[in-house]
Parts: C-alpha cells; sequence; structure tokens
C-alpha cells in the first residue's frame, strides 16, 4: 500500500478490497456496521465522510464510533463484566442523562439493562464508545479517492490528516467520565469504557484492580485483517479494570516538570520584556 495514502477503510472496506461487494457499498454510500440508517451519515447525511480508520504507522486507527458495533461484540462483552451468565439483558441506545438540577449531562451512548420475568429492570450499566479525533484535512484525500478507488491510492496534500489523541482524551473522554461517569458511580453502577488499543496507550498508565472490585472496565479493540475475506474485523484486545476515583485522578492531572525549567523559561521571556522596553520594570509597581 502506497506510504502516503492516509485512508484505511471506506464505507466498511479496507481501500484494498475491490470486490464487488465493497464496491456496491461505495458506490451506495453503505454503512456496514449499524449505523441508525442503510447509508453512512458521518460529517453529513447528504455528503457522509465515509472514512471508517486511517493508516497512522502500521494501525489502523478508527475515527468512526460507529465502527466499534460490528457483530455488537461491545455489547456482549460490557454485559459480561457487570452479570453473570444466564442474565437476561439488552441495550437501549443514545439514553439522555440529566443531574440533580435537571441540567443535561449529555447521552449515553447505550444503557445495557438486566430485566426478570416480567420485564422490571432489575440492573443497569453504561457504554461509551470512544472514536479518534483527525488532525488535519481528511475530507480532500477521501473525496479524491472516491473520484477512483484504487489499491494505488497515493495522497501528497496539503495537511495531512493524523489521529489527534490528546484532543480525544481531553475534548470527548474525560469530560464524560466527569459528568456522566460522576452520576453513574453515586448510583453504584458500572461503567464501560470501549476504545482502541493505540488510544488507551495514550492516556497515563492507569491503576489496575481486579474485576469483582472494577467501578470500569476499559475494552480495548484492535481492527484484525483477515485475508480470506479481505476484511478488517474488531477484535477485543485487552480488557482494564480500573476504579472510578483512582483512574479518574490519574486522567485529569498531568505530571508535572520540573519548575525550574518553567522558571528558567519565564526569565527569558522577562530578559526579552526588558531589553526590548526598559520601562517595563517600573509599569506594574505595587503602591
Amino acid at each position: 500500500m502506497p506510504r502516503n495514502n492516509p485512508i484505511a477503510e471506506v464505507f466498511g472496506f479496507p481501500v484494498s478490497n475491490e470486490s464487488e461487494k465493497a464496491k456496491y457499498y461505495r458506490e451506495n454510500r453503505l454503512c456496514p456496521f449499524h449505523n441508525r440508517f442503510p447509508n453512512c451519515t458521518k460529517d453529513k447525511a447528504d455528503d457522509p465522510l465515509g472514512v471508517c480508520s486511517v493508516n497512522h504507522g502500521d494501525c489502523k486507527v478508527i475515527t468512526c464510533p460507529s465502527r466499534f458495533r460490528e457483530d455488537w461484540k461491545i455489547l456482549r462483552n460490557a454485559a459480561s463484566f457487570v452479570w453473570p451468565k444466564g442474565t437476561k439483558w439488552t441495550s437501549l441506545p443514545e439514553i439522555k442523562l440529566v443531574d440533580a438540577n435537571g441540567q443535561s449531562a449529555g447521552n449515553v451512548d447505550y444503557v445495557i439493562v438486566s430485566y426478570d420475568q416480567e420485564g422490571r429492570i432489575t440492573d443497569f450499566a453504561s457504554i461509551e464508545v470512544q472514536g479518534v479525533y483527525i488532525s488535519g484535512n481528511l475530507r480532500n484525500p477521501f473525496l479524491e479517492f472516491m473520484k477512483n478507488p484504487s489499491i494505488d491510492f497515493d495522497w501528497n496534500g496539503k495537511n495531512f490528516p493524523h489521529p489527534d489523541y490528546l484532543s480525544s482524551s481531553r475534548k470527548r473522554l474525560i469530560p464524560q467520565m466527569l459528568y456522566k461517569g460522576g452520576i453513574f458511580k453515586a448510583w453504584n453502577k458500572k461503567q464501560c469504557v470501549v476504545i482502541q488499543k493505540s488510544f488507551f496507550d495514550t492516556l497515563p498508565m492507569l491503576p489496575q484492580t481486579i474485576k469483582e472490585k472494577a467501578d470500569i472496565a476499559w475494552f480495548l479493540y484492535d481492527l484484525k485483517y483477515d485475508e480470506r475475506d479481505g476484511q478488517n474485523h474488531l477484535v477485543l484486545v485487552d480488557t482494564i479494570y480500573t476504579e472510578f476515583q483512582a483512574a479518574l485522578q490519574k486522567v485529569i492531572y498531568t505530571q508535572p516538570g520540573q519548575i525550574a525549567d518553567f522558571v528558567s523559561l519565564l526569565q527569558g521571556k522577562l530578559d526579552e520584556r526588558i531589553s526590548n522596553d526598559p520601562c517595563v520594570h517600573s509599569a506594574y509597581e505595587l503602591l
């Protein structure tokens, strides 16, 4: 595959897959991963950005949350963390969550619920699914690829797209843990986080616990290529169990650098200011 191809999958199929089925999905802009509608609706419903994952080094990084819905493995694996075998359960998508003041804390991607013989809920848990944000321009290479889909597609345009793990955690994952996760913790309900292993590896090392004591189960998935059908398949590669407070403390606080290095930086800036403006000495004297 060309080194400068940022696109790994388009409308559910690897760019290397030139089967009739792959062509059919591309031509009709379909999503094979249980989107709300048969068509892909990513970014724009009438002009979808049909990229499921991007190439980054040797990794295929999932950018679309719908990609995690393959065969609904994420639901089954989450339920196995929360309840023993034989439990009756189902999933409810996009459930609105409010705080004590009636203010919205956002929607929970999935709430899995267990129920008894009469259909009454006996327990529930949350599932949050997080793809990775992209920095750079992904639409331009996507549009160029769609003009002439080919395994030899190469992209040398400006603003080359790449995964933005930092924004994915700070702007999305951590706020979800703070607001929605805090509510579920107060209710003493289990939480499940579904992300890709490459994303998890960019987070601080979380203190782990055993399954029975865990508040949160981190389900780490990857895409594995199968030559038999020319498809990438979602595979659970690891599960990390953590307690809520310990994990939250680790992800919201950054390990500080040396204070001497920061003071040195400030001193350099101050020296530069004084050399350019001698009056700075008396500009802000306290009275």
